[in-house]
């Protein structure tokens, strides 16, 4: 049986988009994650100088990696994705040893 999966992604957010205006966007990228096949949870916070941490939780690594493959193909995703400062974006993926809820 193949592990659960973290990605974690860390960014920042384009000059000008507020907090407000992209946890809007948030909220729709919210129903393409959780209707990908092998979603367990999503959390996204932000830390106190604007830094952006997205953890997705996946019941494998396959599941993960094709729902990265199809986030852009989707419209409604588009407004969260256009946010996003794309060279300060980093993507992980680790296997998930621990877990307490």
């Amino acid at each position: 049986m193949p592990k659960r999966v973290m990605e974690t992604v860390v960014f920042r957010l384009k000059e000008g988009v507020t907090r407000e205006e992209f946890a809007q966007a948030a909220e729709k990228v919210t129903e393409f994650v959780t209707a990908q096949p092998g979603f367990i949870a999503r959390r996204l916070s932000c830390t106190g100088d604007g830094e952006w941490i997205e953890q997705i939780e996946w019941s494998g690594m396959s599941y993960a990696k094709a729902a990265a493959a199809a986030i852009g193909s989707v419209e409604g995703n588009r407004p969260f994705l256009s946010a996003i400062d794309g060279p300060t974006v980093q993507i992980r993926h680790s296997e998930l040893d621990v877990s307490v809820n």
